[in-house]
């Protein structure tokens, strides 16, 4: 009972697989819309970026990373009071509203204490605000976010309710994030918007740090931080310390590593500490960066050649491909094949990345990691072959080593022709 119960609290939601094809079935209408107008919001470096975090953010969830679910199932057992059923309507409706009141304030602490800002960020790092960017999830939020939903299950909202509204509240979040949705009239009293929720991308001083809520901005309005759009000032995307990398693991990383290293630094001793607890905004005095005021309206955007674009794009879609599949057949997966299905998306993720930034000798490092993995899935046996999941998987390290391999001897080719042209001068 402990286990089967355990799988359905790791936020395991069938409502959340199913919707996952949807997601990008819509982002690239909104592409094609954003074309057909005049007014395209991607750019393929945010995108990857986005759509990489949202996939390797799948596997701490399928690994069962944390502590969430032993406690989760303990306090259903034994501690909760039993006020709602799963048979009374009024539940569903009580759990969604509470569901939603518990994301607010989650939501509001992960923006306003540092150590939890720290899993948040990833999902404000992007420069760019369309329905990819609502994909940029975290992969360290099982450590913390539990904590706030608690009261619920001691409230003894039934397990199975809690992760139905869980589901639901996420799924409507996607549609909020994008610039294609203008004023939506009384509505934006009541629930987050694209308008509204655009301000909370916002790093404008203006906007930052406001409308928290997930489904209903009624909450920001009862405490103080609903904060509307004003027609003279446009909304800058992205963190007032900018991540400027597409690698996901460093969007994961990025302000824990900024935390060690300033408490390392600072040389006060309570400053030590409080860098851990204090406001996000706030560093020791002493490890303060000065930063140039017109970087605050510039994209990170470096410029790659057409090899490097085509290629990023194609990763792009067997990261979507080859982790929906995983998804898909999950319960055929044993938990060591999770877990290496999980390590070579975000190797191969953060590979491509170094790509975009413009590092051509990451290529070869993409073809020895590619053949050291058809070794391993042929030879070792380190996933099954008979999976969809693991064909798909080889065909992308398959595609990668022959890719590279045509991309090297067309390089190898023109330095040749090059140096003949060179010699006959």
């Amino acid at each position: 009972m402990i286990e089967s119960t355990a799988a359905v609290v790791t936020d395991k939601s069938l409502i959340i697989t199913f919707a996952i094809p949807a997601f990008f079935i819509l982002i690239l209408i909104e592409y094609c819309y954003g074309k057909l107008v005049g007014k395209n919001t991607y750019r393929l470096n945010d995108t990857f970026t986005s759509i990489s975090l949202g996939m390797i953010s799948r596997y701490p969830t399928m690994l069962n990373l944390g502590v969430q679910s032993l406690i989760f199932v303990y306090v259903s057992k034994y501690l909760n009071v039993g006020l709602l059923s799963v048979k009374n309507p009024f539940t569903w409706i009580a759990a969604f509203l509470l569901y939603d009141l518990s994301y607010y304030w989650m939501h509001r602490m992960h923006h306003e204490i540092k150590i939890l800002w720290a899993t948040h960020s990833v999902h404000h790092h992007g420069e760019d605000f369309n329905l990819a960017t609502a994909l940029r999830q975290t992969s360290t939020g099982w450590i913390w976010k539990w904590i706030f939903y608690l009261p619920m299950i001691l409230l003894g909202v039934p397990v199975e309710v809690f992760i139905t509204v869980a589901g639901i509240n996420l799924v409507y979040q996607f549609w909020v994030h994008t610039e294609h949705i203008g004023h939506l009239g009384f509505l934006e009293k009541i629930f987050i918007t694209p308008m509204n929720h655009g301000i909370h991308h916002a790093k404008n001083k203006e906007y930052i740090d406001a409308n928290y809520g997930g489904v209903f901005i009624i909450w920001d309005r009862m405490f103080g931080t609903y904060i509307a759009r004003k027609p003279d000032i446009d909304p800058v995307y992205g963190t007032v310390s900018a991540l400027k990398s597409f690698n996901p693991i460093w969007a994961n990383f990025q302000i824990y590593t900024t935390m060690v290293k300033d408490s390392f630094k600072t040389k006060k001793l309570s400053d030590k500490l409080k860098v851990f607890y204090s406001k996000t905004y706030w560093r020791p005095e002493d490890c303060i960066e000065e930063k140039d005021p017109k970087e605050f309206y510039v994209k990170y955007n470096p410029q790659v050649s057409k090899d490097i674009t085509v290629f990023a794009f194609f990763q792009m879609l067997f990261t979507i491909i080859v982790s929906g599949s995983v998804l898909f057949v999950l319960p055929q997966h044993s938990y060591n094949e999770i877990a290496i299905f999980g390590i070579t998306i975000t190797l191969m993720s953060t590979l491509t990345a170094s790509l975009l930034q413009d590092n051509r000798y990451v290529y070869f490092i993409i073809f020895g990691f590619s053949v050291l993995g058809i070794f391993g899935i042929e030879y070792l046996n380190l996933l099954n072959i008979s999976l969809i999941s693991t064909q798909l998987l080889m065909s992308q390290l398959f595609v990668n080593a022959f890719v590279v391999s045509l991309i090297a001897a067309f390089q190898g080719f023109k330095t040749l022709l090059l140096l003949k042209n060179k010699s006959t001068l």
